[in-house]
């Protein structure tokens, strides 16, 4: 539950990025059309909150501008 501030963190500075948080369950949908993805995570398992923060930040889903954001 530590890290769901940092995700939420994350994803308010990146307008391609859409952060849910509802039954129990964060949902951060990247992207838009077809090629949108969505990355699911317990709200606090704080282990796959920051795989996904590395995902934004760091790997697949990276910003386009390459560059990470404090998390």
């Amino acid at each position: 539950m530590k890290q769901l501030g940092n995700l939420a963190i994350v994803c308010a500075k990146r307008p391609e990025v859409l952060m849910q948080i509802y039954g129990g369950e964060v949902a951060v949908h990247v992207g838009t059309g077809p090629d949108r993805t969505t990355l699911l995570a317990a709200w606090d398992n704080d282990a796959e909150i920051t795989r996904i923060i590395y995902e934004l930040n760091f790997g697949k889903y990276k910003s386009k501008e390459g560059l990470p954001y404090a998390a």
